[in-house]
């Protein structure tokens, strides 16, 4: 079991190398590749989707790395125990205090449903669980500096993305506990992700946050290549008349980003970037309810979710997000 996971180990940080490694020759590499004979005669288009491609990642890969290594500082350093002791034991009074955690606990979604779990485990409220999964990876300090940068130029994303994430934590928080009084709902045999760096071996805690944070810079950068690249390519081909057509509505333009954010599955350290450069075609509201649904529910914590919690518990508290965040991004921009 061990060598097979190893070599499982092994397998993903080559796929991360290669695909950073492509990232930095693309960017260090592309006067010479465009003045390539081999490769003169590509369309303009092809040499426009790497510009808007290069563009996405230069800005996002700082906040990604800010963000892996305050997660894995946290991993290290911070025990499930001491976040117990924050929280209050009345079920309402406890969604504040949770709410609190959200906004200085920066770890972003590709990371937050394990700590959950074990949060879960130790005795935290399913509800008070659910809105700790979130608001973390939307309103913790990375994300909002993040978001600040990219919207620098037009703060009614800032705020409304953080408004309306507590917003929709609160409402589903409230409704998941009416609706399941706390009732167990995790999975009883999960098997357990992530690295094992520690070989049988006592090593330092610094060393375990380095490993963390090169695990998780690995695992989320896949995903934002993957994300800005198909951002870029969405940009370059679709048809610019129909793309705004669907954006200047706010009903088909909410839906669509809800859904862009859902298939991306981008970093919350990162999708702001990604949310910027749709902002010339989309409605404010929907670039929100992108910003708010995907680090929410997308395909990799989905995944997540189906492996560690029942199966009922899942299908509602999707539904509850789809619904909530759709209702919530609609009435920001009628009212």
């Amino acid at each position: 079991m061990r060598d097979l996971a190893t070599r499982n180990s092994v397998r993903k940080e080559m796929i991360g190398l290669l695909l950073l490694a492509i990232f930095i020759i693309s960017f260090l590499f592309m006067e010479e590749i465009k003045n390539d004979s081999v490769f003169e005669n590509l369309p303009s288009s092809i040499m426009h989707v790497n510009t808007v491609f290069l563009s996405i990642l230069i800005e996002a890969v700082p906040f990604i790395l800010l963000g892996v290594f305050v997660s894995a500082l946290i991993q290290t350093f911070v025990s499930e125990q001491h976040i117990q002791k924050l929280i209050p034991k009345n079920p309402y009074a406890g969604i504040g205090a949770v709410l609190f955690m959200g906004i200085i606990f920066p770890v972003c979604e590709c990371a937050i449903i394990p700590v959950v779990r074990r949060l879960i485990k130790k005795g935290l409220p399913l509800h008070l669980g659910v809105v700790f999964l979130l608001t973390v990876p939307i309103v913790n300090p990375v994300v909002i500096l993040s978001t600040f940068y990219a919207f620098r130029t037009n703060m009614t994303v800032v705020y409304g993305r953080i408004g309306l994430a507590l917003l929709v934590a609160i409402v589903i928080g409230l409704i998941i506990y009416w609706v399941f009084r706390n009732a167990d709902q995790l999975k009883s045999h999960v098997q357990h992700g992530g690295h094992d760096h520690s070989h049988g071996l006592s090593i330092s805690r610094w060393k375990q946050t380095v490993y963390h944070a090169s695990d998780e810079f690995f695992d989320t950068g896949k995903f934002l290549i993957f994300g800005a690249f198909l951002a870029s390519m969405f940009q370059v081909f679709i048809n610019r008349n129909d793309l705004l057509a669907l954006g200047s509505n706010e009903w088909s333009s909410t839906g669509l980003m809800m859904g862009l954010a859902f298939l991306l599955s981008i970093c919350s350290e990162a999708d702001a970037f990604i949310a910027a450069s749709f902002g010339s075609a989309f409605t404010v509201g929907s670039i929100i309810a992108f910003l708010v649904y995907g680090p929410m529910l997308d395909v990799k914590n989905m995944l997540m979710m189906f492996a560690y919690f029942k199966t009922r518990f899942v299908f509602v508290l999707m539904g509850l997000i789809t619904f909530v965040v759709f209702a919530a991004a609609m009435v920001f921009q009628y009212v």
